[in-house]
């Protein structure tokens, strides 16, 4: 199989419901699109989502670079020689990860299609499905209690809550959550770097009995997560301090700045830097959770085929499909009482409505 024509296209898309989070409010996101076809068989198909804030690279870059001008030379390339694929698309793309991360997916597709397999048996499934959480913007205590009772009526027991803006206003909102919610339900926080040092230990002092998961990204990314202690250390999950293999091992040296790393397809640029990342995990004893930014099923559905496929994954945050008005794709996986499962078909296992 090789790849006779690259498609790309952008589209901007309108939310279910506006959201905030410590550094902004969002009610439509933009993602980049590919179609890549081959020769023979369904086309791999890709979705980009790039975040400005965290990576540098805009909407804009992403489209550029996804431009099919710049992509002819992906036109003839057998698909079987994907580690080489994927290196050269780290030197022709460095600095637009989620652009590449939308070419790295659509070409994992098409490698497993070639081989009639779901992307995660190709991998080496280790794990058959996983809950993920389901996230709560920034919003008043009654707000909160009223989006977390609609979650939980549909089936999920893992919830996010955004934080990052009002201390006291937090440890109210985890407060009210636990009393009102019970001790069935699991809450992890993320600031989004909105703490200081010492407002984190106060966040955490105060709400040492409702049972958090964990913190994610308290700090920003200036400061040295190492200040803190290390049981405090063990219960943040870093976010934007990882953007790439490199940023994996830095933070897994001794003394570990985390106990939990948060890989993002759209940080680090596809499956392939992300599963040295996971390899890197894995060898340091750090847990990984596999999060997401506002984005089409497509790469959802390919951040559950390699998360299944690694032993060290405990948390899943694959939501964001779910904060879209119209998704242009369908099918990928099952969601079930807030489990995510992948469908048993080649490849990704989604198509273009």
């Amino acid at each position: 199989m090789k790849i006779a024509r690259v498609e790309t296209w952008r589209r901007e898309i309108a939310l279910t419901r506006p959201y905030e989070i410590a550094f902004r409010r969002t009610d439509s996101v933009g993602n980049c699109f590919v179609r890549l076809i081959p020769d023979r068989g369904q086309p791999g198909l890709g979705c980009a989502a790039p975040e400005h804030h965290v990576t540098g690279e805009t909407l804009d870059d992403c489209e550029a670079a996804l431009d099919p001008a710049g992509l002819d030379w992906l036109v003839g390339q057998p698909v079987a020689d994907l580690p080489r694929l994927l290196r050269e698309l780290q030197g022709h793309f460095p600095d637009t990860p989620a652009q590449r991360a939308a070419l790295d997916m659509a070409l994992h597709d098409l490698l497993a299609q070639q081989l009639e397999r779901p992307l995660v048996d190709v991998l080496g499934r280790a794990q058959h499905s996983l809950p993920t959480s389901i996230t709560i913007g920034i919003m008043g205590v009654d707000e909160t209690l009223d989006e977390a009772r609609e979650y939980i009526d549909r089936g999920f027991r893992h919830l996010k809550v955004k934080t990052g803006q009002d201390l006291e206003e937090d440890i109210e909102r985890i407060r009210a959550l636990r009393t009102q919610l019970g001790d069935d339900i699991q809450i992890r926080v993320d600031p989004n770097q909105g703490y200081t040092a010492k407002a984190l230990w106060e966040f955490v002092r105060d709400t040492k009995d409702y049972g958090l998961e964990f913190v994610e990204q308290p700090l920003p990314v200036s400061e040295n997560m190492r200040s803190l202690s290390r049981t405090l250390r063990q219960r943040v999950a870093a976010d934007e301090s990882l953007l790439s293999p490199d940023d994996a091992l830095n933070l897994a040296a001794a003394p570990p700045a985390c106990g939990v790393f948060n890989i993002k397809l759209m940080k680090c640029g596809g499956l392939g830097p992300a599963r040295r990342i996971a390899d890197i995990a894995e060898l340091a004893g750090v847990e990984l959770m596999w999060g997401c930014m506002d984005e089409s099923r497509i790469s959802i559905a390919a951040a559950l085929h390699a998360a299944l496929a690694c032993p060290a994954t405990r948390y899943l945050d694959l939501d964001g499909h779910l904060d879209l008005a119209e998704d242009p794709a369908e099918g990928g996986f099952e969601l079930k009482d807030g489990w995510l499962t992948p469908l048993s078909l080649p490849g990704l296992g989604v198509q273009l409505r």
